[in-house]
């Protein structure tokens, strides 16, 4: 098995590419070793010192580190993620896959769709590529709510990301957002 590595925006964050599917359907996010519970391939990850995030998309793994020091850590995460596919255990134990909450009033579901169908074509496609996702959490009162997640979250550039491209793009096709922020 060859797996690649790519840097992402986020320096204490690397994204691997297995060449097979990781997720089948959604995504998980694990921020801690409590949270990676019912994930055998999170449980090997966060067994690795200095782990502090996992986030699985369809074909990608984005393992974060406390610090950004990938010159001990790459070689032992490779070798957790090599063994997990040998291993044949699933990638998450039961089909649960995180679904955030999400705050829909029938008066903004016209906008909420909107702003979905944005993220989805827009967005989301272009922030995986650099190992990370955005979901949609809710809207209220002209302010959407995203959460950000595996390299986007705790990214230096999220911020940036967030105000000046997202918020402007959701600005611009649909004139009832007025902000947005991160949950």
């Amino acid at each position: 098995m060859f797996i690649q590595t790519e840097t992402t925006p986020n320096p204490a964050t690397l994204k691997f590419v297995p060449g097979e599917t990781v997720m089948e359907q959604g995504t998980a996010f694990f921020e801690s070793r409590d949270e990676a519970e019912n994930s055998p391939l999170a449980r090997r990850l966060f067994a690795v010192e200095g782990v502090s995030g996992a986030f699985f998309g369809f074909d990608f793994i984005a393992v974060t580190l406390t610090d950004q020091d990938w010159d001990d850590r790459k070689t032992e995460v490779l070798g957790a993620i090599m063994e997990h596919f040998t291993s044949g255990d699933p990638v998450v134990e039961r089909d649960e896959v995180e679904v955030p909450a999400v705050d829909e009033n029938a008066e903004d579901a016209e906008i909420i769709a909107q702003i979905k169908e944005l993220l989805e074509a827009r967005v989301r496609p272009a922030v995986a590529r650099d190992g990370g996702d955005i979901t949609f959490h809710a809207y209220t009162h002209g302010t959407v709510y995203l959460r950000m997640q595996g390299a986007c979250a705790g990214c230096p550039s999220s911020t940036a990301t967030l105000k000046y491209g997202i918020q402007n793009l959701l600005k611009h096709y649909i004139p009832e957002v007025e902000n947005v922020e991160a949950v």
